[in-house]
């Protein structure tokens, strides 16, 4: 290959979905593609209209369910908001505060019983502190737009998450342990842009893409999710700067691969007996290979194959994910890339504990795999 650059084309940005691509100089009407697919999106909060509320003295944030979050862990930390503001005109300003509220559990003394389990209220019992006084002389959107030199007058609409505060971690015996907020599945857009960016620049046959969906926890059907015209947008346009006729991008479909890299659970020491007996993700043994008869992960034999010759040329292991018969699978872009586009995919990805935790919990040596094994399927393994 003479040369290849490193083209952005971007699509929805502010609202989490990118799509970044590598194409050689060589790349013609059936070049094929091959596709990382992940997405930015994690469980949590999302701000509500009229957010500022408050109650026996206490100023609180009206907040929103989003997705499916282990609701107590977000319990008794210091949490921030963080989003977009959109003023009347239009115009986007990104914001964040830093530190700025908290969910308080109830204490022990007036529930004796939370150890035998705890029952939060979606409703009444997640409406994080903020401050004391009364609601009616504060204004959660207006601290936000003064952060950002509005006033909170022109603020005509906001998408505006909570976000845990606390720093990412290197930890446990030789640091090999690493938690953080968000790691599904931030996990794989990090390890798939440094795919991209790394990948061997050799003769490549192949046009490299990373498509980062939003909306994958609520089930993708958006128009930014992976449900929607995103990436099959994108594809179309690429093909359409090379001269290529509708016969001609589906051919170029028919030798592509998209590898959909989402987050997995390792087995949990704690709870074994949830997952399969026999195939058994441990901590450092490589990222997964997740396989499901339902099709709820989109790999097949041919997919495994692929897999497997990424991650030997990459050096790296790896291991299968299947879930217990007892306990049904969650999905992932996979199957709808699948479905949408008639591209073949191999659903992969980081082995996590806590996954859907306001903090999740990996191996670096499994980060940084991953990472190797997508450079690998990039650069043509």
């Amino acid at each position: 290959m003479t040369a290849m650059k490193l083209m952005p084309l971007i699509r929805n940005a502010t609202e989490m979905s990118v799509a970044p691509i590598r194409r050689p100089a060589t790349a013609g009407p059936t070049t094929p593609f091959r596709i990382v697919g992940a997405h930015t999106d994690s469980p949590g909060f999302k701000l509500k209209p009229r957010p500022t509320v408050g109650s026996h003295g206490w100023l609180q944030v009206g907040v929103e369910v989003y997705g499916g979050p282990l609701l107590n862990s977000w319990l008794d930390r210091e949490l921030e908001l963080a989003g977009r503001l959109v003023t009347r005109a239009g115009a986007e300003r990104l914001v964040r505060t830093g530190p700025f509220m908290r969910i308080p559990q109830l204490a022990i003394h007036l529930d004796r019983a939370v150890n035998d389990g705890l029952t939060l209220d979606k409703q009444r019992h997640t409406a994080p502190v903020f401050g004391v006084g009364d609601p009616a002389q504060a204004d959660v959107v207006g601290h936000l737009a003064a952060l950002v030199g509005l006033d909170g007058a022109d603020v005509a609409g906001y998408d505006v998450m909570t976000v845990d505060t606390a720093a990412a971690a290197r930890f446990g015996l030789g640091d090999v342990l690493f938690a953080a907020g968000r790691m599904d599945n931030l996990t794989s857009v990090h390890a798939g842009l440094r795919a991209l960016v790394d990948a061997a620049t050799g003769d490549a046959d192949h046009i490299s893409v990373l498509a980062a969906f939003d909306h994958e926890e609520l089930g993708s059907v958006s128009r930014s999710g992976a449900s929607g015209p995103m990436l099959g947008d994108v594809l179309t346009r690429i093909a359409a700067g090379l001269g290529a006729s509708p016969a001609q991008q589906l051919q170029a479909y028919a030798g592509s691969w998209c590898v959909s890299s989402d987050a997995g659970h390792a087995v949990h020491p704690n709870y074994p007996e949830r997952h399969d007996p026999a195939n058994r993700p441990v901590p450092g043994g490589g990222p997964l290979l997740k396989l499901n008869a339902n099709q709820r992960y989109a790999t097949d034999a041919a997919g495994a194959a692929l897999w497997a010759r990424a991650c030997v040329s990459a050096d790296v292991p790896f291991q299968e994910f299947v879930s217990s018969n007892a306990i049904p699978c969650g999905s992932t872009i996979g199957p709808l890339t699948a479905a949408r586009l008639g591209i073949r995919v191999v659903d992969v990805g980081a082995p996590l504990l806590s996954m859907h935790s306001a903090r999740e919990l990996g191996h670096v040596d499994d980060l940084a795999a991953l990472a190797a094994a997508l450079g690998a399927f990039l650069s043509g393994a």
